[in-house]
């Protein structure tokens, strides 16, 4: 059993990797009263990203949210300050031109969530990436103060 609302076409979905990190996909409605989740995937199921890793072989798949992960939130993280599209207007024909296409899966500039947002408000932003930049950024700075990166 999971605790989530029913989410609504255009809902963002935040699947729980672990403590870090997320993956992210936009509720796309039923078909045949199965939930679907439209979510940026490798295409090669075998590839493992590295952290900071790019996979070239991406692409947006529509596939049944319990496929995804059982455990999940709605997730709709910008709203109070960028107004969501609508669904069947815009998000949807956004969701059905990308999938099939290549996408070049970036972990900090294009990753899951990067695409939600971009679907969802039209801008990409990842939340869980910028928490991490807190992190690194102050070591990646002296490193390039030492000429080391």
């Amino acid at each position: 059993g999971s605790s989530h609302l029913k989410p609504f076409p255009g809902d963002i979905l935040e699947f729980p990797l672990n403590k870090y990190f997320s993956h992210f996909g936009i509720y796309y409605g039923e078909r045949d009263g199965v939930p679907y989740v439209a979510h940026l995937t490798c295409r090669d199921s075998e590839t493992k990203l590295l952290l900071f890793g790019r996979a070239l072989k991406s692409e947006v798949k529509l596939d049944p949210v319990e496929v995804v992960g059982r455990r999940y939130k709605v997730r709709n993280m910008l709203d109070e300050n960028h107004p969501p599209r609508d669904f069947y207007s815009v998000v949807k024909p956004a969701i059905d031109d990308m999938m099939g296409k290549d996408i070049t899966f970036d972990i900090l500039f294009h990753n899951s969530e990067h695409q939600a947002t971009l679907f969802r408000y039209g801008l990409k932003k990842s939340t869980q990436i910028e928490k991490v930049y807190v992190q690194i950024l102050p070591t990646w700075k002296e490193l390039f103060k030492k000429k080391k990166l």
